[in-house]
């Protein structure tokens, strides 16, 4: 008897484990992350007529930590309606937002490419924290973890500035550059998770899937 009442506690467990997550994200890099992880994602990307761009907007005198988890929490909200109204199979959604932080500074995504050498030039020689929150939810529930890392970049010279900005790499980008790119030549120093740096770190991402009870690979 004991033993078929254990039987039925795996079985139920094995049928509470979910079999993928929801990636609402549009960022390929994100995407080969989880790839490289061996998580099992589907896309939930944004509707059209969807103004993403509105929940990235900085509230006056926010500090990025702030500012990183409040848009996370923003982004699964709209995911949230956006399954809903897809009718898609439940399943836990994962969410994530970077920011570029230079002291209480928030670096987001430059606006041209004007803004993108200004940022850059900001970042030449010093260093700086790279912030990213993931949140996974499911139904009414929520996970939120941040990873926060230091990066420093080498003095820039005017000729590299405007070298990359010219490559178009800066683009969508916070704080105008991509770690895995062709700025890794100038970065002196990382201290935290490279994956985080990139966009989504995987440390925190698996232990808020675990905790959401995404089936995971060993």
């Amino acid at each position: 008897m004991i033993g078929a009442r254990a039987a039925r506690r795996r079985m139920d467990n094995a049928r509470m484990l979910h079999d993928f997550v929801y990636l609402a994200s549009a960022s390929p890099r994100r995407a080969q992350l989880l790839a490289q992880a061996g998580i099992a994602f589907r896309p939930l990307l944004p509707d059209r007529d969807e103004d993403t761009e509105t929940l990235e907007q900085e509230r006056s005198g926010e500090l990025p930590l702030a500012y990183v988890q409040r848009v996370a929490l923003l982004k699964l909200g709209a995911a949230r309606r956006r399954l809903t109204r897809r009718g898609l199979p439940p399943a836990p959604i994962l969410c994530a937002d970077t920011t570029v932080a230079l002291g209480r500074r928030i670096l987001g995504k430059p606006r041209d490419d004007e803004h993108a050498a200004a940022t850059l030039r900001a970042l030449s020689g010093r260093s700086h924290r790279v912030l990213t929150a993931v949140v996974v939810g499911h139904e009414r529930l929520h996970h939120l973890a941040t990873s926060t890392s230091r990066v420093r970049l080498a003095p820039l010279s005017e000729a590299t500035i405007r070298h990359y900005v010219a490559s178009g790499e800066p683009r969508g980008k916070a704080g105008a550059y991509a770690v895995q790119g062709r700025i890794a030549a100038w970065i002196e120093h990382l201290e935290g998770s490279y994956t985080g740096v990139v966009g989504l770190p995987l440390l925190e991402t698996r232990t808020l899937l675990a905790r959401t009870r995404v089936r995971l690979a060993p």
